[in-house]
């Protein structure tokens, strides 16, 4: 077998690379906030910027197990759902808000014809770990309670974004170890961060970032996999899709974790998008647009292919 960073890459994307190089010469700043006050400060100016968009996100209260947390739904527009999928926002788990999802969503709502339900878990560092896990645990097993009367007969899905995904991975975990471990067909991770403890080569590349310390840096052991699932013991995990960028700093830490998922026998299939950075599915690009087209075509194989 031979394994190197060209064979996780499709050679069609490479009539994207020039324009994925231009549109990200000018690189945003890799490191977020780096203090409780450039933290409000940014929160406030991403406030400030965000305009109104028209949304017809249902918004709702999910509880499970003694605990409650928003949720909104996005269902398609001209279809009745055959299925859902459970979306956790990114924000390095001290921004964000599931809001900031509904264009998105609704483009995948669409697409698949199906619902979206997105968390708005709490965050850090007001709400450090384990907040936000059982804030995204809670939804889990709501929506476990009441997919197939709702959405349809097929399981649901699951999906992230950066930190999102990194929730997306500790819920399928917290799940596994409930006996839930085949409740969701599959889980769609876009370039998250597995390693929150420094230890790993991978995990040190952003060892001494702020969020980390928001997040989880009371915790006496960051190596636990409800805050660095790389560490876990990844048995049993349903079909899983990667997405990442060759020019993110969390390459290596995705690969780390694509290749512990299969070492444990589970279905991943890891794809590398060339000279793409950190979050590059956000932007309006020829290789954003392929990495969802991507996305959307794995999830409706998970959505139609499986039902209970």
């Amino acid at each position: 077998m031979q394994l190197g960073l060209e064979s996780l890459i499709d050679t069609k994307l490479a009539a994207h690379v020039e324009e994925c190089r231009a549109a990200h010469a000018v690189p945003e700043a890799r490191k977020g906030p780096s203090t409780p006050d450039e933290l409000r400060e940014a929160r406030a100016r991403r406030d400030a910027g965000s305009s109104p968009v028209a949304s017809s996100a249902v918004e709702e209260v999910a509880e499970a197990a003694g605990r409650q947390v928003p949720v909104r739904i996005l269902a398609p527009r001209d279809a009745v759902p055959r299925g859902v999928l459970l979306d956790i926002h990114g924000g390095g788990f001290y921004m964000g808000a599931a809001a900031w999802g509904d264009a998105r969503n609704q483009r995948l709502a669409d697409a698949l014809g199906i619902a979206v339900v997105s968390v708005d878990y709490r965050l850090a560092p007001e709400h450090p770990w384990p907040a936000a896990p059982d804030d995204c645990e809670t939804a889990a097993l709501w929506l476990l309670g009441r997919a197939e009367a709702r959405f349809g007969p097929t399981r649901p899905a699951i999906g992230g974004f950066s930190a999102g995904a990194t929730l997306a991975v500790t819920t399928l975990l917290r799940l596994r170890d409930r006996g839930l471990g085949d409740a969701f067909a599959g889980a769609a991770l876009q370039f998250g961060a597995y390693d929150l403890s420094g230890l790993t080569p991978a995990g040190r590349l952003i060892s001494d970032e702020y969020f980390i310390r928001a997040y989880a840096g009371h915790a006496a052991d960051r190596t636990t996999p409800d805050i660095s699932p790389v560490f876990g013991d990844l048995r049993g995990l349903p079909p899983v899709l990667m997405v990442v960028g060759s020019k993110d700093v969390l390459l290596e830490d995705n690969m780390a974790m694509a290749a512990r998922v299969s070492a444990a026998g589970g279905d991943v299939d890891l794809r590398v998008y060339p000279e793409a950075p950190h979050g590059f599915t956000s932007r309006t690009t020829g290789m954003a647009e392929a990495a969802l087209h991507d996305i959307e075509c794995w999830l409706a194989d998970r959505c139609s292919a499986t039902s209970r």
